[in-house]
């Protein structure tokens, strides 16, 4: 049972870090102002369930 529970929370462990690196790329590579771009990475840093989601949300769109 503890390696299943070890497995698991690598697992997320692994999942939340490729999250996190999506959206420092994401908003690096928008448009944005450096102070725009800048609260986006603190809010994604700082609240880590509610800052991804609300970059998926609400954060800087590609261009299109």
């Amino acid at each position: 049972m503890t390696v299943e529970l070890a497995l698991g929370g690598g697992l997320l462990g692994l999942l939340y870090l490729a999250l996190l690196i999506w959206c420092l790329y994401h908003v690096v590579q928008s448009d944005r102002s450096f102070l725009c771009k800048l609260l986006w990475l603190v809010a994604v840093f700082t609240f880590p369930i509610l800052g991804p989601i609300a970059l998926l949300l609400f954060g800087p769109r590609a261009a299109r």
